[in-house]
């Protein structure tokens, strides 16, 4: 619970600390997203300049995830190129047998296959490099999966994406 208290506390800072963004620098990106339990493609469309849909396709052990995510951008630290999002969305996906890690708790056994279900946040920075058409993020994607849990796990992530205008 402290966690959760702690990581909540973080997220009301950035968004008071961040501004509205008057400007994206790209409109549509593509890329990889590293995360602690899938890794696989990303996309990232704006509807505006502050608004955001991406999709993940994550691959993990034994399974595959579909993540949908609706997320808001601000300028962070009023630092050029370097944008704070929070957001919110959904996943779906399956999971064969084998042992699975969860945040805070010891790996569990599944003999079958599973479906996973579940709402999820995500809470980042993005940078976009200057002169550049790549942008690197760094985040964390708290999820609440009802499908095998229900339980809340915290999911760390990197990713890096190749823009376009």
């Amino acid at each position: 619970m402290k966690k959760f208290i702690y990581i909540l506390l973080c997220s009301v800072s950035f968004l008071l600390i961040g501004k509205r963004s008057q400007a994206q620098d790209y409109k549509v990106a593509a890329g990889l997203k590293f995360g602690a339990y899938e890794i696989g493609p990303s996309g990232k469309y704006f509807l505006d300049k502050t608004t955001a849909l991406e999709g993940i396709l994550g691959i993990r052990d034994h399974g595959l995830v579909i993540t949908g995510l609706y997320e808001i951008h601000t300028q962070a630290f009023n630092v050029d190129k370097l944008n704070f999002y929070y957001g919110f969305g959904g996943h779906l996906g399956s999971i064969g047998s084998g042992y699975y890690h969860r945040f805070g708790s010891d790996a569990q056994y599944y003999k079958d296959r599973h479906l996973l279900l579940g709402a999820d946040g995500v809470l980042g920075l993005e940078w976009m490099i200057p002169n550049s058409p790549i942008a690197v993020s760094l985040d964390l994607n708290p999820r609440l999966e009802v499908a095998t849990g229900p339980f809340f796990d915290i999911a760390p992530g990197v990713g890096v994406k190749y823009t376009f205008q």
